[in-house]
């Protein structure tokens, strides 16, 4: 994974400040038009639990998104903050050397 500049960003911060705020609508209030507890997505916007593929579902639908789009974030913050764990791990992995039976499958650097 190429390391990146930008510090991961939780789902929740992005539903809290790009969603929520700008709406002036509560977690509690979405939640009740989600038809989820209240505390699913307290706990979200506190950035405390991930978005689940329910949950990206039922944001999809009420902010005319995708499902994808909920579920990329939290991989894309998944991915960051285990390779942030792993760097040195990670670090002592040989790579495997060019192979002409594999050159399809590999993205260039």
């Amino acid at each position: 994974m190429a390391p990146s500049i930008l510090p991961p960003v939780h789902p929740g911060e992005i539903l809290r400040e790009e969603y929520l705020t700008p709406l002036d609508l509560s977690a509690g209030a979405l939640a009740k038009r989600l038809g989820v507890p209240r505390t699913r997505i307290e706990r979200l916007v506190k950035e405390e639990t991930p978005i689940t593929p329910d949950t990206a579902l039922r944001l999809a639908k009420f902010f005319r998104t995708t499902p994808e789009f909920w579920m990329n974030m939290q991989a894309t913050f998944a991915l960051k903050i285990e390779a942030r764990n792993k760097k040195a791990v990670l670090a002592k992995i040989q790579e495997l050397e060019p192979s002409p039976v594999l050159a399809g499958n590999t993205l260039p650097r």
